[in-house]
Parts: C-alpha cells; sequence; structure tokens
C-alpha cells in the first residue's frame, strides 16, 4: 500500500476545503461586488451574519448580538501571522477613530495557543478578542474570510456588508468602515 508524504496530504485537503468552501459561498458572493480582495454587498443584498459567539482571550463570554445596532468589525488573526502584526496598529488607530460613531472591534484569533494570542495582543490592541482555535466562526459565514488575516464588516442590522481577504491599513479600513457607519439601520433590524 502506497501512503502519501505529509505535503501531498496537506495539499489535498487543502484543495478540498477551498473547492467546499467556493460550492457554499458562491451564490453569496455573486450578489455582491469584489475588486482586489474585498467583497462589499449593497444593504439589500446582505445576509445575516451566524451567531458569533465564545470566550474572551481575557476570560468571560461574549456574543456579538449584544453589539446590535452598532457596526461590529471582526479582524480574524493569528499570533503566528506575519500580516496580522502588521495590520495590528492600523486596525487600533481605525477602531480609536470610529468608536464614538457607533462602531465595535472584535478580533478572532484562530489556530493559536491561549498563552501565544494573549501575549501578541498585549499592547497592540485596546478591543477584545475572542479565542476560536478551530476557527469554526471564519468556516461559519456565508462569505468565508479564506485566508487570515481577514477582517469582516458588519452593519448595524448584524449582516455582512463587506469582507476583506488581505491585511488591511487605516487607510483602506477608515473609509469602508464609515461607509457602513453612515448607513441607517432598517426598521425593527430588517430590510
Amino acid at each position: 500500500m502506497r501512503t502519501r508524504s505529509p505535503v501531498a496530504a496537506l495539499l489535498a485537503a487543502v484543495t478540498a476545503v477551498t473547492a467546499l468552501v467556493g460550492c457554499s459561498s458562491g451564490s453569496e458572493e455573486s450578489r455582491c461586488t469584489s475588486k482586489a480582495g474585498i467583497i462589499e454587498c449593497a444593504p439589500d443584498q446582505r445576509s445575516a451574519a451566524p451567531k458569533i459567539t465564545g470566550e474572551l482571550l481575557t476570560g468571560g463570554p461574549y456574543d456579538v448580538a449584544q453589539a446590535r445596532g452598532q457596526v461590529v468589525v471582526l479582524n480574524f488573526w493569528g499570533s503566528w501571522c506575519a500580516p496580522c502584526r502588521a495590520e495590528a496598529d492600523d486596525l487600533e488607530a481605525t477602531y480609536q477613530a470610529t468608536k464614538g460613531s457607533g462602531v465595535t472591534f472584535l478580533g478572532i484569533n484562530i489556530q493559536d495557543s491561549k498563552d501565544k494570542a494573549i501575549a501578541f495582543e498585549e499592547g497592540r490592541v485596546t478591543y477584545p478578542s475572542l479565542f476560536d482555535p478551530a476557527s469554526r466562526l471564519a468556516l461559519s459565514l456565508d462569505i468565508p474570510p479564506n485566508t487570515i488575516p481577514a477582517t469582516v464588516i458588519l452593519d448595524r442590522d448584524g449582516r455582512i456588508a463587506t469582507v476583506i481577504r488581505a491585511a488591511v491599513t487605516q487607510e483602506g479600513l477608515r473609509p469602508l468602515v464609515e461607509r457602513v457607519a453612515a448607513e441607517q439601520p432598517a426598521p425593527n433590524g430588517s430590510r
């Protein structure tokens, strides 16, 4: 019996996951515009984000639903990710610049150990992060991030407005966040 090398097995697994992601997200993405790794959905084309809950890195439960009425910026990151380190200052600067406009940020740490994640975050950002080592939250999105780092902007009604599949800069992220923050929420949270 012939066995595959670990690299071949990994490539086969990545190919299978990529194929599944493409099938599961195609219809959602086709209703939105995509340019240079940024997917933006018009208000009438947005789908509700799945339930996003978990344990904070600092301890205690957190549920994104408690932020309904605010724009929520989700950033998927790992301490092992060089682009995540590079974008941390830009994320924090955008958070500080927009939090007065009803915007909140939430990091989602994936594929990491808790100790490394806490050490990475310390002194870099002031917003909280969920600990999701299995990446289940990223996989639950209709438009999955597919890369790390990735940033997802939820509108005030808890719907996916923007998915950014690349590292962000303040100059690129802030206008996207401000555009969603300027929108009026739908009456009773439905559009």
